[in-house]
């Protein structure tokens, strides 16, 4: 029992001590948990991907609702991916430390996607995104190099 104790410790330990570039949750390696990152440009809101338009980008599977969105994203793929790997952008600015986030909180500010936790970290991004984008913009470099 000590053991398999010891191993769960250290299997645990590894996702708190290294990141991936892209947000993908632990169990999936769907980026936006499956939403189309070009429909928040082109259609304003989040949409579920398709299991028909599927590409790999940064280690991590990107889905889209059409092919004409998975076209859009593989001719510009840092257009279209949300800042910060799709971490939590509030997380990376205030706390300079990852966090999930969810794909129904999202804003585009001079043309870039942030994603947040939720809808009350959501209210708090809004209070000053400028602020926020400066202090994440800085805090990302050392943030993703530690991973």
């Amino acid at each position: 029992m000590t053991r398999l104790m010891i191993f769960f410790a250290l299997f645990i330990s590894s996702f708190a001590l290294a990141q991936d570039e892209i947000y993908t949750g632990y169990f999936s390696n769907k980026a936006l948990s499956g939403y189309d990152t070009v429909a928040y440009f082109t259609d304003h809101k989040p949409v579920k991907g398709s299991d028909e338009f599927i590409t790999e980008y940064k280690g991590a599977d990107w889905y889209f609702a059409s092919q004409e969105h998975l076209e859009m994203f593989k001719a510009e793929p840092e257009k279209y991916a949300p800042q910060y790997g799709g971490y939590c952008a509030w997380a990376v600015s205030v706390k300079n430390d990852f966090a999930s986030a969810d794909p129904k909180d999202w804003a585009i500010v001079d043309g870039k996607l942030y994603l947040n936790y939720d809808d009350n970290i959501k209210r708090k991004w809004d209070q000053d995104p400028a602020l926020h984008i400066k202090q994440a913009d800085a805090n990302w470099p050392t943030l993703i190099n530690k991973k």
